[in-house]
């Protein structure tokens, strides 16, 4: 399954489902829970079906014998679980209307418990389903039809993804309460990308539905490391919450655990200094902690605990903001990193908070500072920022000899600001997201700070590749649009042949500055033609050897290419609208709709077709040119491919800086600066950014008035 196919599934689905809970009333924080134990119900009868000839072949050759076994133990030895009969997916689908769905999906969940490990247990949804059928009794079949579009063959990674993408949705409709459950995925994406756990042990004390633990997952599948390398622990106050994570971990094929609890007073894996990756995005802000219920904690007290001086008797905690902090550092091992989500608030914190976080940073192990935009969280509007630890760093790091070859490098009193405020992809008015384009290129700084240029030039060059991947789709959609306008003008030409010899002779120069304008448009077009195809096509982007050179010399040359599709799509827009003027003065005073040869020559519609192959052609440029711009992205503030400090965006700053000159400030804005355009550009770059909007707004502008000409059209039949 493809990307968009899957996309194009996900929306199928999510559009049903949703539609299913506005008619029957329900709320999305009723409905989440029970939808996704339907998409677990569909995603382990797949599972089961892969396995289930294998594991009928080994039981039957093993009965009567001394290594007999039930059907059960050996679907959990293959297969991870064991479905009874009346849990499978088509059995649930073609029950008999009599049956009431919600008491046999019941006997389905409890089924496939009763021969899970224990820690699975009363995680299924059960009770849910006889609310949604008292609602309404159709909703349930109608849903579990709708999920039976999932693919019979579609895997485990589908339905992760299928699992997260409904998680994200039920967190955009709750809202403010959504994001107590749900992080978005790009943040969480970052986050693993410059952690990088690859293998060992992962906790999340504050894990919402275990979206951190999935993107570890897919993080190490991608990078083609094995999964049963890590396993993970999450902690997770809320129980319904727990149960969806640990859904989570089941359809994700992650090894784990899950535990409801409360991190502040609960320390079930016995966190300190035990595992070598934390993720998390803990709740912000929160006043309600005791200060007797963690101030005999080493996991909070290690640091200073954060509470107010003075003679203030007050049992509570200023907030909890430096109490999640220093429950990641405490549990770090001595070699172990941590990737965690903050309020702007806590860079700056002052009184015990100052001390605390002065402490931290003195040993070292603050490693990156990441400010994110505003928006990008359903919790909270405000801009948070993204603190990252590395305890390697202060262990094997020399502070001296801060340059290299005139660059910065990375010692243990070194810290590294990024500020991505102004990163961000716009997905609706209320919401920002990274893509993974901005993923890359933000986990590239860090990558070079660390030193691992190397990967700088990998991510570089996959760029390339994308790009020389758009090329063949510019030739396509070019010479698609451009046969089509020559068979037009062919077309229009032959049928001013033919009706002129039926004209009376005083009608035969009834068009002919629309005559001309024919005569004129096939040589242009006959011109482009030529010139499309004397363009260097795969031996302009002839692949080199991957270096830094090579790759700004491919990004001259991909600038130079895009400049002449630029001046060609300029001519072709030209010669299009003189030629759609020529045919709507034709369909407009010869009332040509019934004519026979105008409907043979398919000269029906012609701008509408137009327009079509012009978009298809517009859309492979501008695929060319998104690749372009990250590539230009990326090499103009880094054209050494090695690190160095950007204005407005990232800044290496040293001991001196950070404790002496910002009092241990951790707010990157006080250190990268502001960038004096709005953005670091290029001459080049600045040109591209303005000839791509310029398009956008030609393409638009054009849309309208095509759309205003169709309104017109219509109009005129209603004409009295």
């Amino acid at each position: 399954m493809t990307n968009q196919q899957l996309k194009e599934l996900e929306d199928n689905l999510w559009a049903s489902a949703n539609s299913l809970r506005a008619y029957g009333g329900l709320k999305a924080s009723d409905y989440a829970l029970p939808v996704l134990g339907l998409i677990f119900l569909r995603f382990a009868d797949n599972k089961y079906s892969h396995y289930e000839t294998e594991i009928m072949a080994e039981y039957l050759a093993q009965k009567g014998t001394r290594l007999e076994r039930t059907i059960d133990k050996i679907a959990l030895t293959k297969c991870g679980f064991y479905l009874p009969e009346y849990a499978r997916y088509d059995y649930l689908l073609n029950l008999p209307g009599d049956q009431k769905l919600a008491k046999a999906l019941q006997k389905a969940m409890e089924g496939i418990e009763e021969y899970l490990d224990e820690k699975y247990k009363d995680v299924l949804p059960q009770q849910a389903y006889f609310e949604i059928e008292k609602k309404k009794d159709d909703i349930l079949p109608d849903l579990l039809k709708t999920f039976s579009d999932i693919p019979k063959d579609a895997s485990g990674d589908i339905f992760g993804k299928i699992y997260e993408y409904f998680l994200g949705k039920f967190a955009m409709s709750e809202g403010q309460k959504g994001g107590e459950f749900f992080t978005p995925t790009s943040v969480v994406r970052f986050i693993v990308e410059v952690i990088e756990p690859y293998s060992g042990k992962i906790y999340d004390p504050a894990c919402g539905s275990g979206g951190m633990f999935v993107q570890s997952a897919k993080f190490i599948q991608e990078s083609k490391h094995d999964l049963s390398d890590i396993y993970v622990h999450g902690q997770e106050f809320v129980g319904q919450t727990a149960r969806l994570a640990k859904m989570n971990l089941m359809v994700n094929n992650i090894r784990g655990e899950i535990t409801e609890t409360n991190s502040y007073q609960s320390d079930p894996y016995k966190s300190l200094g035990m595992f070598d990756f934390v993720m998390a995005n803990p709740p912000f802000n929160v006043k309600s902690v005791k200060e007797s219920t963690v101030k005999d904690d080493e996991r909070f007290y290690r640091y200073g605990l954060p509470k107010n001086k003075g003679k203030n008797t007050d049992d509570s905690i200023t907030d909890a903001n430096y109490l999640w902090i220093s429950l990641f550092a405490t549990s770090l091992k001595d070699t172990g990193r941590a990737g965690f989500v903050m309020p702007n608030s806590a860079s700056d914190a002052g009184n015990s908070e100052y001390e605390i976080r002065k402490r931290i940073v003195d040993t070292g192990m603050v490693d990156c500072m990441v400010s994110m935009p505003s928006n990008m969280f359903f919790t909270v509007t405000l801009p948070a920022t993204l603190w990252f630890f590395d305890k390697n760093k202060c262990q094997n790091l020399d502070s001296s000899d801060e340059r290299i070859e005139g660059i910065k490098k990375r010692t243990k009193d070194t810290i590294l600001f990024i500020d991505a405020r102004n990163t961000y992809y716009q997905i609706d008015r209320a919401h920002r997201e990274w893509k993974e384009e901005h993923i890359q290129n933000l986990t590239a700084i860090v990558r070079l700070y660390r030193g691992d240029n190397e990967r700088f030039t990998e991510l570089v060059d996959s760029y390339i590749e994308k790009a020389l991947l758009c090329q063949p789709e510019i030739n396509t959609t070019f010479e698609d649009l451009q046969n089509k306008l020559q068979t037009t003008l062919a077309s229009l030409k032959e049928y001013e042949t033919i009706t002129s010899l039926k004209r009376k002779v005083t009608n035969l120069n009834l068009f002919p500055e629309l005559k001309e304008g024919i005569d004129n448009l096939l040589p242009k077009l006959e011109k482009m033609t030529l010139e499309i195809r004397n363009l260097p096509k795969n031996e302009l982007f002839k692949i080199l050897p991957i270096s830094n050179q090579n790759q700004h010399l491919f990004s001259e040359q991909l600038n130079q290419y895009l400049e002449e599709l630029k001046e060609l799509d300029n001519a072709l827009k030209l010669q299009k609208e003189a030629l759609c003027e020529i045919w709507l003065d034709y369909d407009k005073n010869l009332k040509l709709k019934s004519d026979k040869f105008w409907v043979a020559s398919e000269l029906v519609n012609i701008p509408k077709v137009l327009e079509e192959l012009t978009q298809k052609w517009k859309n492979a440029l501008e695929n060319l040119m998104y690749w372009q711009t990250n590539i230009a992205w990326l090499q103009s503030r880094f054209p050494e491919a090695k690190y160095n400090d950007v204005v407005g965006l990232c800044k290496l700053a040293d001991r001196k800086e950070y404790a002496e000159e910002q009092d241990y400030s951790l707010n990157a804005g006080r250190y990268v600066g502001v960038e004096v355009t709005g953005d670091i550009l290029t001459v080049n770059e600045f040109k591209d950014n303005l000839n791509f909007n310029r398009m956008k707004l030609l393409q638009l502008s054009e849309k309208a008035s095509n759309l205003e000409n169709s309104i017109f059209e219509t109009l005129k039949q209603f004409e009295i």
